[in-house]
């Protein structure tokens, strides 16, 4: 392949890279990256266009660019006996996503199938939506049921305070209102394999970007209708779903052993993290775990109280479990200090 070649891919692949984060300027991010004319941008995007890669709006000044669709599919499905995630997988979302490399596949399979099973075993929904679309650089799938919500469901289940802390409890790993059947795993393991994964159900909003430590939980003042799962994968992503297993598995049976808690999820409005009952509400079922990583993140201040239930009240509890807290404030760090002296 001669170097021409080679360089003219790499830059119409960094247009597809770029263009959804800036429709109308990737014509300058492209001529400042690769120090070239616009005329020879502008040669990519018509090559890009003409293949159908791209879809461009508007006069030459104004002009905007977005990746085409290159499928586009939405399919309703209703509850019954006989609906298995597996046959939808099979039938009809394989032969849509098309070719693929094996370890993308790997993570579409997995991810769509818990997900809808989900939806399947869980939301007592009467029915389901798959909205899929394909692009050049990316595929996402969103999977809709019209049941009960499952924020609002895991509140219920567990008699947690609101949606918010079912979330809490999402982001540990190993949750599920029917521990004879389910794991636990599925939700948590999914939104760590895509590059995007949201959650969209009643009053709250969740997503999970790959590669951040945080999860973003936001309110919303317009309650919705049921589950809304929203995922996005580069379609050649070098990923693969055992590695993202692996990143939460030790020992010699490669269990779920570590997890990474959001210390921030805990917090509620303008409170501070001060009392020992919002320890133990971080605290639940974290003994299951023997690797916990408190991300203290977007938390500027511990109270002695909170500091002593975590790091020295339940450590004493539970010395088979590590407990590592990470993106400590120096505040944070001198109250966790201070009861560890105590119990030294």
């Amino acid at each position: 392949m001669s170097t021409v070649r080679t360089r003219g891919e790499a830059i119409r692949r960094y247009i597809l890279d770029n263009v959804d984060k800036n429709p109308a300027g990737i014509a300058i991010i492209t001529g400042k990256k690769f120090g070239i004319s616009r005329q020879a941008i502008y040669k990519h995007l018509k090559k890009l266009i003409d293949g159908k890669a791209l879809v461009a709006e508007g006069n030459t000044r104004n002009r905007t660019y977005q990746l085409h669709p290159l499928i586009e599919w939405v399919e309703h499905y209703e509850l019954n006996k006989e609906l298995a995630e597996d046959i939808i997988w099979r039938n009809d979302i394989v032969p849509r996503i098309g070719n693929m490399p094996e370890n993308v596949i790997d993570i579409w399979r997995y991810g769509f199938t818990e997900m809808f099973n989900n939806a399947i075993d869980h939301s007592g929904a009467k029915l389901i939506t798959i909205r899929l679309k394909k692009t050049a650089t990316y595929t996402e799938i969103v999977i809709y049921d019209n049941g009960i919500g499952i924020f609002k469901k895991i509140q219920s289940e567990l008699d947690l305070l609101d949606e918010k802390h079912a979330i809490l409890e999402l982001a540990k790993g190993k949750l599920t209102t029917d521990p004879d059947n389910h794991t636990g795993e599925g939700i948590f393991f999914t939104s760590r394999m895509f590059d995007d994964f949201d959650i969209l159900s009643g009053g709250v909003y969740f997503n999970h970007n790959y590669g951040e430590s945080e999860d973003w939980i936001l309110d919303r003042e317009q309650r919705s209708n049921g589950t809304g799962v929203w995922m996005r994968l580069n379609n050649h992503t070098s990923r693969t779903a055992q590695k993202v297993f692996n990143k939460f598995t030790s020992g010699e049976n490669f269990g779920f052993t570590k997890t990474v808690v959001p210390v921030r999820l805990a917090l509620y409005g303008d409170d501070k993290l001060v009392s020992r009952s919002q320890a133990k509400r971080l605290l639940a079922r974290v003994d299951r775990f023997k690797i916990v990583v408190f991300d203290f993140q977007g938390v500027e201040t511990i109270g002695q109280a909170f500091a002593d239930e975590v790091f020295r009240v339940f450590a004493l509890k539970h010395p088979e479990v590590q407990l590592t807290p990470i993106h400590a404030t120096t505040n944070v760090k001198s109250m966790v200090n201070r009861v560890l002296q105590k119990e030294s």
